[in-house]
């Protein structure tokens, strides 16, 4: 569906009210880019989720699919409803849910699995030019924050890669919104998954959606390593997972999306399994890229840190 004049009128008047709050920056490097990241395992109103997505072509926000991978607040007068409305100026306030901004993350540590784990093994890596009508903040909108950019103002960069709190792996990103249509056959570079859905159906639906599927590393851990940090989500989601996992006792992102749809545990619980898995695989949290030297290497940090 093309976007309407109004639409296109929402959009520029919450890309400027940001823009007008952003303080100066340089431009946005050109070899950045924003994922989306997402569990490619999941159905959305009983159908497999990258199926409805083929059927669709466009990338939603929760607002219209009423389905997320983090909070379940996107409705008029709910926390995310709230946070759009501040952050936006009230430009979409009134506005169809699927003229609503999509939500990412500015992958600016080069991270082989994207930006932000947390909510998904999978994720969409879009062209610049999707970039380009992007605004960011940081830390995420969640906080209310107070520092704010466009791709035209990108002060986040330095203040994400020294931020004195050293924030846990999981809410290390620079959010990102962006704003108008997301089109698979446009606006993305590629679907990149988890290489347990090889030669699986789920790869197959992937390959319906007419975009490129690559594949990262993977995410994989004994639960032996999850057990070495109860403090992090909770030790009564360590023994969930040692009760999930497969032979060896080893965790990947495909036994709890069975988990999730056969409805074994709750949603909740199955989401700080995924959160251990997500943070403590080995090898997803390598840099792809050489950094900017402005951007140093993320620590691991075995804190806990708050669930959202």
């Amino acid at each position: 569906m093309a976007e309407t004049a109004a639409a296109r009128a929402r959009r520029e008047r919450a890309l400027g009210h940001v823009a007008a709050l952003a303080p100066e920056g340089p431009p946005l490097p050109g070899g950045l880019r924003v994922t989306l990241n997402f569990h490619p395992d999941r159905s959305c109103r009983g159908v497999p989720v990258l199926q409805a997505m083929a059927e669709d072509g466009t990338y939603r926000s929760q607002f219209a699919t009423g389905t997320s991978n983090g909070g379940l607040t996107a409705h008029p007068g709910g926390d995310r409803w709230r946070w759009e409305s501040r952050l936006f100026g009230g430009a979409y306030d009134g506005c169809p849910p699927r003229e609503r901004p999509v939500y990412g993350a500015l992958n600016f540590r080069h991270r082989p699995a994207g930006a932000a784990p947390r909510f998904g093994s999978a994720h969409f890596r879009l062209r610049p030019e999707a970039s380009a009508r992007a605004t960011y903040c940081y830390p995420d909108s969640s906080t209310d924050p107070g520092a704010v950019a466009t791709a035209g103002r990108m002060s986040l960069l330095a203040l994400a890669a020294n931020d004195p709190s050293r924030p846990d792996l999981l809410d290390d990103y620079v959010e990102a919104h962006v704003h108008g249509p997301v089109l698979f056959s446009r606006d993305v570079e590629a679907l990149v998954m988890d290489p347990c859905y090889r030669s699986t159906p789920v790869e197959e639906q992937a390959r319906a959606l007419g975009c490129p599927v690559e594949w990262h590393p993977g995410f994989r851990a004994p639960v032996t390593e999850l057990a070495r940090h109860p403090e992090f989500r909770g030790a009564a989601y360590v023994e969930l997972a040692r009760e999930l996992a497969g032979p060896g006792g080893l965790l990947d992102p495909g036994i709890i999306g069975a988990a999730v749809e056969q409805q074994v545990a709750p949603p909740q619980d199955l989401k700080k399994v995924w959160h251990y898995l997500a943070r403590f695989s080995a090898g997803v949290y390598e840099p792809r890229l050489p950094a900017d030297p402005l951007i140093r290497p993320g620590p691991r940090h075995d804190g806990p840190a708050a669930v959202r």
